[in-house]
Order: C-alpha cells, then structure tokens, then sequence
C-alpha cells in the first residue's frame, strides 16, 4: 500500500478492511476499521515508536479459510512486521476489539474469533492491555499505532449489513487532471 505523504502535524486515516494489516511509525497515521464478528488487533512496541493494525474474518486455525482473511496468517503477519520495523517482541502490547454475534441462530463466528485472538496473543507472550470482544454491536476503531490511543465506537444497527461494510473500500478519488476514458499504462 504506497501512502502519499504526510503532513507535519495534520493525521490522516487509513483505512484497513478484511485480511489487511498496516505497520507504521508515523506519528501522523490513524488506523480505521469497521468490525462486526471480524476481530482487528492493534499492536505496538512503546519504545521503538512502530504500531500496526490487521483485521480478519475466520480464525483459520482449521485451515480451511482463505489465507488472507485468516486469523493466524493475519497476526503472524502483524507481528513480524512490526519486528521487521524495529519492534522487540518482548515489549509488544495489544489491544484487540471485534467478535460480536452479527446473527443470532447461526454459528458464533465472533466468539470464534475473539478466543482465537486471545489464545494467539497467550501463546505468544503478548499482553492484551485493553479489549472490547463480544456482544452484539458493531464497532468503529480509530488507532494511533505510535502512540497506542485508541477511540473505540459502537455502531448502531442499520439497513446495511455490517459484513458488507467490513469488506469496502471506498473508490479513490479521480485525480484532479484526469480525462474519463484516457487510459495510462505503466
């Protein structure tokens, strides 16, 4: 994901959709997602400055689920890239949000999830410092990766379904100069 460059001083979101993950130690970068049973873990080292954020489907532990929307292959990827960004393991913190029963009468997708992240986060040593796992309400997550702030909404049940939402990316903004029809190749 190539991002434009920040502005001293002005933060921009990101947004981040099912099976992504983003590292970061801009001071400046917000890290957004909408969940519903989806579970995203928040994580950083305070001392290095770096912090990322992933957001996945199905725990995957089964491995039947698409590798990209996987719980496992989602924190492994959050962890390494942090250590990759200069992270040290034993200073990792996370705060993980999600797993809410979107439909009642089928499989609990979001319990699933929820003790899925909780039972990696164990294995591996990680402290969880805060969570908001459960329910029945979708959450908005607003995540400062350096300095570790959090801003943690519920959403009110909609028309719109939730899962739906998880899974949108808004289309980017036509650039100010563009022709409709023109076609670039690189």
């Amino acid at each position: 994901m190539k991002l434009a460059a920040p502005t001293p001083g002005v933060e921009h979101r990101i947004l981040i959709v099912q099976g992504e993950f983003l590292v970061t130690d801009d001071p400046t970068a917000v890290l957004q997602t909408l969940l519903g049973s989806c579970v995203a873990a928040c994580m950083r080292d305070p001392v290095s400055g770096v912090g990322g954020m992933n957001h996945f489907l199905l725990p995957g532990e089964d491995g039947r689920s698409e590798q990209m929307r996987a719980g496992v292959h989602a924190m492994e990827l959050l962890v390494n890239g942090l250590l990759a960004r200069g992270a040290r393991r034993e200073r990792l913190e996370a705060k993980i949000f999600g797993g809410a029963r979107m439909v009642s009468g089928l499989t609990d997708v979001g319990r699933q999830n929820a003790l899925f992240a909780e039972r990696f986060l164990q294995r591996e040593g990680i402290p969880i410092v805060s969570s908001s796992l459960g329910g029945e309400q979708a959450r908005r997550i607003l995540f400062w990766p350096v300095s570790g702030r959090v801003r943690h909404l519920f959403v009110e049940k909609q028309g719109a379904s939730v899962f739906e939402a998880e899974q949108r990316r808004p289309a980017p903004a036509p650039a100010a100069n563009a022709h409709v029809g023109d076609l670039e190749l690189f």
